[in-house]
């Protein structure tokens, strides 16, 4: 396996239903996500323009490769609500031959 197809999971969260769909079929439809799951009930606090902040958010788990994070990243920021959206991606340690081969297939 080259570097470029190891597998990532980037988080993201997003402030609604309507959001995360936009977002994950756009990703998936542009190939740079292989699956994103949207997650509900998340309860985020966090420190933004000087004073501590308390969301309901949808936290997604975008399943990517390697090669694919810049583009997907870009992608991210041109179309989220948000002004510093979260992306942070996780390079999954131990996948599955089929989950990969799929997940490399669908990204390519």
């Amino acid at each position: 396996m080259t570097a470029a197809n190891e597998l990532l999971i980037v988080l993201c969260t997003v402030p609604d239903q309507a959001s995360a769909e936009r977002l994950a079929e756009g990703l998936v439809g542009e190939r740079l996500a292989a699956c994103v799951n949207a997650i509900p009930g998340l309860k985020s606090f966090y420190r933004w323009q000087g004073k501590v902040e308390i969301d309901s958010e949808i936290q997604l788990l975008i399943k990517t490769r390697r090669g694919r994070y810049d583009e997907l990243a870009a992608w991210l920021k041109a179309n989220h609500p948000y002004d510093v959206p979260e992306i942070v991606a996780v390079a999954a340690e131990r996948v599955s031959d089929g989950y990969l081969a799929w997940a490399v297939e669908q990204t390519s």
